[in-house]
């Protein structure tokens, strides 16, 4: 197991989302050691906003030492306001191998449950079964674009392993939580060639499916017909959701008009 870089002090911690299927959310880790190379839309805007200055400093998380404090302070102001927060869109809750943010989150998310906030959890670590005993409100979510271990540690390289990602997810599941997943950033076929429909398979236990193409990319934009594959995908997913009663959300962008 693997421990934070430090610590750090915030003077406020929740906040609304621009993000088109998110309410509120917090971040109370900086960095991820993921290392996501898709490229990771987090680490750009850390560094650009000069909140981190390279790929090997974002890879060393530091924890938000006043978490806890915030929220007392932040929840008794919000909680009117707030529908649900999602943990977290900047960093990742639940890192892989680092049980120091791992307990963290869950305290913050025993905080909010306790004001009668549901959480929504989104993360490429390893969900604790422990999040069983939270609110049976909470939904939680693991992001998944490719079945291919080897693939998977080119792209997600300090992520956890794929099978142990879904293993976690369905024991979730079996105990009566909701879950989904998240299928984005997905990559265009000269990036990484594989059958959208053994992915979609491997989850149809899931309650909710986000389906999203990759962006930031020029492999991307140079696969010719990027456009119609993306569209397709997207069908795909939709069908397949409509089939097994699944709720779906295709991410603004994806689907492209010719």
């Amino acid at each position: 197991m693997k421990k934070v870089k430090g610590y750090i002090k915030r003077k406020t911690l929740l906040y609304k989302t621009g993000v088109e299927y998110g309410d509120y959310t917090i971040n109370h880790i900086q960095g991820c050691t993921h290392g996501c190379k898709y490229p990771c839309y987090a680490f750009m805007m850390k560094k650009r906003f000069g909140q981190v200055k390279t790929y090997n400093d974002w890879l060393e998380p530091y924890l938000v030492s006043n978490t806890i404090e915030l929220l007392d302070k932040e929840i008794p102001k919000l909680k009117n306001k707030i529908q649900a927060v999602q943990l977290c869109f900047s960093s990742d809750p639940f890192m892989y191998e680092y049980p120091e943010i791992e307990q963290m989150s869950i305290e913050v998310i025993k905080k909010l449950n306790n004001a009668g906030i549901k959480c929504s959890i989104l993360t490429k670590g390893v969900l604790p079964i422990e999040l069983s005993n939270l609110s049976k409100d909470n939904e939680y979510g693991i992001t998944l674009v490719s079945l291919d271990e080897d693939f998977r540690e080119k792209i997600e390289p300090g992520a956890a392993p794929i099978k142990k990602r879904l293993n976690a997810l369905k024991a979730l599941h079996d105990a009566g939580c909701k879950t989904w997943v998240s299928i984005e950033p997905y990559p265009t076929p000269n990036i990484y060639n594989q059958d959208l429909n053994k992915i979609l398979c491997a989850i149809k236990f899931a309650d909710k499916i986000i389906f999203g193409r990759m962006n930031y990319n020029k492999e991307v934009t140079a696969y010719k017909t990027h456009k119609d594959f993306f569209n397709s995908c997207a069908t795909k997913t939709i069908k397949f959701c409509n089939k097994y009663g699944i709720t779906y959300h295709i991410k603004k962008g994806t689907i492209i008009e010719k």
